[in-house]
């Protein structure tokens, strides 16, 4: 490829990225700078604000809630097909590229229960740590009524997380940004600092953790080629923490005291 040729496929691609992260997590990276901006500025600052995950949509209208639960997960997930649209556009199938097919299910599997104990225990750890320190939001994962569907739909949303953030951090970001000549460092940087972005308005205990779990995970990709692995361990993160709290709010009551 002569560089006539590959300077304007760089510049295409780096518009490209620019505009899926505008309507996806980097849309979301730029409102986290806005609410943690406000809650430093509002009467006792981070230590006196709350950071609610999973609430309800339509309070007191229990079908109307689930029924916008669900659009909310499902139009969520729209910039991670669109990523992948883009990546097939490539002329090869994207879900190997990214490394979401098939090929090893025991290994994604393995490594993304592995993945999650290396991360889920020292996260929560810095998350207590931060709070009494006043560095991060009190963080109430799951606030929904007491409905039927609310476990459902709790596995629904780690799910959708996982994928959207795994797909669109990971496969498509650190994908094009090496086709643009992005060193490695540079990659894995850009992928875990924007990961902690969008976390921001949980405080700066989130983006810490959230940086360090970018990082962990932009590692593994560079290592294996797959997001299969990083897609279970978010997903398990996710609902453990969900409905881990849902079913033992009482006991758990100590994290948002």
């Amino acid at each position: 490829m002569t560089t006539a040729t590959a300077d304007p496929l760089r510049r295409q691609r780096g518009t490209e990225v620019l505009l899926v992260l505008a309507i996806s997590l980097g849309q979301s990276a730029v409102y986290s700078l806005v609410s943690i901006i406000a809650k430093l500025t509002a009467p006792g600052g981070l230590a006196q604000a709350t950071s609610t995950l999973n609430g309800s949509a339509a309070p007191g209208r229990p079908w109307l809630d689930l029924t916008y639960q669900l659009l909310g997960i499902v139009f969520a997930l729209v910039p991670a097909a669109f990523a992948v649209h883009l990546l097939a556009r490539d002329g090869v199938s994207p879900w190997r590229t990214i490394g979401l097919d098939l090929r090893r299910p025991l290994f994604d599997l393995g490594s993304g229960v592995g993945l999650t104990a290396l991360i889920g225990i020292p996260g929560l750890a810095l998350y207590f740590v931060a709070r009494e320190l006043g560095l991060n939001t009190t963080v109430v994962a799951e606030a929904l009524p007491g409905v039927w569907w609310a476990v459902p739909v709790l596995i629904l949303a780690a799910v959708q997380n996982s994928l959207l953030e795994e797909v669109v951090v990971v496969g498509y970001l650190m994908t094009r940004l090496r086709q643009m000549r992005y060193g490695t460092v540079a990659v894995i940087l850009s992928s875990a600092t924007l990961r902690g972005a969008y976390h921001l308005y949980q405080g700066f205990g989130g983006f810490v953790g959230n940086f360090v779990m970018g990082l962990v995970f932009g590692y593994w990709y560079k290592r294996t080629g797959r997001i299969g692995g990083l897609v279970v361990a978010h997903a398990l993160l996710d609902i453990v923490a969900f409905v881990g709290f849902a079913l033992f709010k009482e006991q758990l009551s100590w994290l948002t005291n």
